[in-house]
């Protein structure tokens, strides 16, 4: 009966760690000695089709506008005051979503509500809305990434990439 009992704990744990949930990540950056933070959780693609007509994101309660992640809402945090593309964004918390309407053509979205639950959105709460530019990866993205980048001075981008997609904004420190 032991043996019985630690063969089925040893399948479940097995069952569990093959399930590879979406694990948390941190994404920051010193952009004119300031930092920007973004946790976000990090799903990866699994042989699905994530963007687009009939796509995984499509298929979300709350599409085309995309939780930016996975789990919990995506947060962002900035030190000081920037502009992300021409938005004006304070220094503070935020949370971002990305409207993924046009699989090539996304807008970035940072809200004002922050610790919601990722399908929470609510546009009432927007601070303003960027249009992304887009690239494409040399191969396929498997696992959600975002990166802050200096590009010097005060300047810097916001970038992430998954599946077939590269979508990237600028940004400055005031």
């Amino acid at each position: 009966m032991k043996t019985l009992t630690l063969c089925g704990a040893v399948l479940t744990t097995a069952s569990l760690l093959s399930a590879q949930p979406s694990p948390a990540q941190t994404a920051s950056g010193v952009i004119g000695g300031k930092t920007i933070t973004i946790k976000y959780s990090a799903p990866s693609v699994k042989g699905r089709k994530i963007f687009g007509e009939g796509g995984l994101l499509m298929k979300d309660p709350g599409a085309p506008v995309w939780r930016a992640g996975a789990n919990g809402a995506t947060a962002l945090h900035t030190d000081a005051d920037m502009m992300i593309a021409d938005l004006t964004v304070p220094a503070g918390d935020y949370t971002l979503f990305v409207d993924v309407k046009d699989a090539d053509h996304w807008e970035l979205i940072v809200n004002k509500q922050t610790g919601q639950w990722g399908l929470a959105y609510k546009a009432a709460n927007d601070l303003g809305h960027v249009k992304m530019m887009m690239t494409k990866p040399p191969a396929l993205v498997e696992t959600l990434k975002y990166s802050i980048a200096s590009t010097g001075g005060k300047k810097g981008t916001i970038q992430l990439e998954w599946e077939n997609h590269i979508a990237s904004v600028p940004v400055s420190i005031k």
